[in-house]
């Protein structure tokens, strides 16, 4: 069993979340789900991001790492795209981290003031031409951290294994959990 804090995206906690960290669960994980943003959810990505400027970054990452607080020093720290900044700089910067699962998101790591640490291993899921993200930034993270394992789907689609969002690619969704599903299980 991994240990194993999921944060979601700019949508916020939406269903497809709670399945994913569900499936997660039932493939032997312990999983955390916290809300970083007391229970507002959004239609569209845009409205999403609004909410996120309008609340602050800073303040997004600084609800993520709260929400870790309390947790075993061994955790997987794990987000889906704005979720990947809090998730980043947790498995980063907290002592013990094991591992970090960034989907549809991932930024240098010299953005959170380190290189990337030797001990923490990395899995990366994005689609090749997503406008919500820097291909380059995800490649040039993977490249620091070394052993990292990038995923690069086909499409432009962003929040693709979210089954509750209109982008959701069953295809796609179903590999980046298997390959999830591995990577967690090597940990444990």
């Amino acid at each position: 069993m991994t240990h194993v804090i999921l944060f979601h995206h700019a949508q916020g906690l939406t269903e497809g979340v709670a399945d994913f960290a569900q499936r997660l669960r039932d493939a032997g994980h312990d999983v955390v789900v916290p809300d970083l943003y007391d229970g507002l959810t959004f239609d569209t990505i845009d409205a999403g991001v609004a909410h996120a400027e309008k609340t602050g970054f800073d303040t997004i990452i600084e609800r993520g790492e709260r929400a870790a607080d309390g947790l075993p020093a061994d955790t997987v720290y794990a987000g889906f795209s704005l979720g990947t900044l809090p998730a980043q700089k947790l498995a980063q910067t907290r002592s013990g981290a094991v591992g970090a699962l960034l989907f549809h998101g991932g930024v240098p790591a010299a953005m959170f003031g380190s290189d990337w640490p030797a001990t923490v291993a990395l899995q990366l899921h994005v689609t090749a031409e997503d406008e919500w993200i820097e291909l380059l930034e995800v490649e040039e993270l993977a490249e620091d951290a070394g052993a990292a394992e990038l995923f690069i789907y086909p499409g432009s689609a962003h929040l693709v294994a979210d089954p509750s969002l209109d982008e959701y690619d069953e295809e796609i969704a179903e590999l980046i959990l298997a390959r999830t599903i591995a990577f967690l299980d090597r940990l444990a």
